[in-house]
């Protein structure tokens, strides 16, 4: 069984660190439910683009479904939060006591005056997610991930919080690479590795998409009870996100899309695959999608008729069945590929949605550091 990986062949460690992630019910589907998507991603799309003139936000899917969290904990004491584990983005951030947006009134906040540890830098921060943004200062305290500690981790403390009303999660952690971090701050992944925290600089997902507990996150290593067969590396075109080159995409023998190759991150913060505005359009005219609202739906029969749509990456393909790429929602059979407007043209970038592969193949897709 063939699976997707990213980078250089490696001894694994022996002592791997596997924290529990709980699959969450999405922002999106409570929307849905309430008859509000379309409403929501309008209304973000207005209000973030004029919260800051330099900031053009389009209102894109993939924040809506971030769906896998687990906990972590900050301070001395410790105080426990519940975030995403997301490879799109390079730095952690928690709410703020101080914060005054809704949002932070739903979610757990950090008091700074109730942890010795805490250092305060007085730099002010801003951090966008797609249709949303966070507005703060930095920090700096221990941090733990189960048993790993990162001591002095340089992090966000949001005062004001725009488009995260009703996630399911209190803050992110992002494990990109530096480059793409705030102020030049270390992530929380490339610090541990630096404090000795684990052998191999390695991190892996196991996504499980039928139930809400089964999900971890592993670092230091693959736990091999998580994956059958060989791991099969790729390398990274870019060291900012996880991107890699996709050769194509093909469904029935016919290549649909990234004809002439292209660039592909690969996102643990999205449950959608998001692409230019022609490369999705060719592969919803293969499923006879139809558009409704903000989505792309099917006849409830297509699942069994579709052919899989093939990644090519690399020379391997990875065949993904519609029932990795077609989700129930409602009574509709709704499509995971979504445009993103700002990537018009073919062959500049497809955002991936990683949880395909993992659930695909059982397997965890895991990373390590050049």
């Amino acid at each position: 069984m063939k699976w997707l990986v990213l980078l250089g062949l490696v001894a694994l460690s022996e002592c791997i660190v596997i924290l529990p992630l709980r699959k969450m019910k999405t922002l999106r589907e409570t929307l849905r439910e309430k008859n509000l998507l379309n409403n929501f991603l309008e209304e973000r799309a207005y209000r973030l683009s004029k919260r800051d003139s330099k900031i053009t936000i389009h209102p894109l899917k993939n924040y809506l479904d971030m769906a896998y969290v687990g906990n972590i904990t900050i301070g001395t004491p410790p105080q426990e939060f519940r975030v995403v584990f997301d490879t799109g983005s390079a730095d952690l951030w928690v709410p703020s006591i101080s914060c005054v947006s809704p949002a932070c009134y739903t979610h757990k906040t950090f008091n700074l005056h109730n942890s010795s540890s805490f250092g305060q830098t007085h730099q002010p921060i801003s951090i966008s997610y797609g249709p949303g943004i966070i507005q703060g200062f930095l920090g700096s305290d221990t941090v733990r991930i189960g048993n790993l500690v990162s001591l002095k981790q340089s992090f966000g403390l949001s005062q004001e919080e725009y488009g995260f009303d009703g996630a399911p999660f209190d803050g992110v952690l992002g494990l990109a690479y530096p480059s793409i971090s705030i102020k030049g701050i270390i992530p929380i992944f490339d610090n541990l590795w630096s404090q000795g925290a684990f052998s191999e600089p390695v991190f892996a997902f196991y996504l499980n998409t039928c139930k809400p507990e089964g999900s971890v996150v592993m670092f230091g290593g693959v736990d091999h009870r998580y994956y059958k067969g060989e791991l099969n590396w790729i390398p990274v075109s870019q060291t900012r996100y996880w991107q890699i080159s996709m050769n194509r995409i093909s469904m029935n023998g016919n290549v649909t899309a990234c004809s002439r190759g292209c660039q592909a991150l690969l996102d643990t913060g999205t449950s959608m695959i998001h692409g230019p505005t022609r490369l999705i359009t060719n592969i919803h005219k293969l499923m006879n999608a139809r558009h409704q609202g903000s989505e792309y739906v099917v006849s409830c029969d297509a699942v069994k008729t579709l052919p899989p749509v093939i990644f090519n990456i690399n020379g391997i393909d990875y065949p993904l069945p519609p029932q990795a790429y077609i989700t129930k929602v409602i009574g509709n059979m709704i499509s995971v590929f979504g445009v993103v407007e700002q990537y018009s043209v073919e062959g500049l970038m497809l955002k991936m949605k990683l949880q395909c592969f993992g659930h695909l193949m059982h397997e965890p897709a895991h990373w390590k550091r050049p």
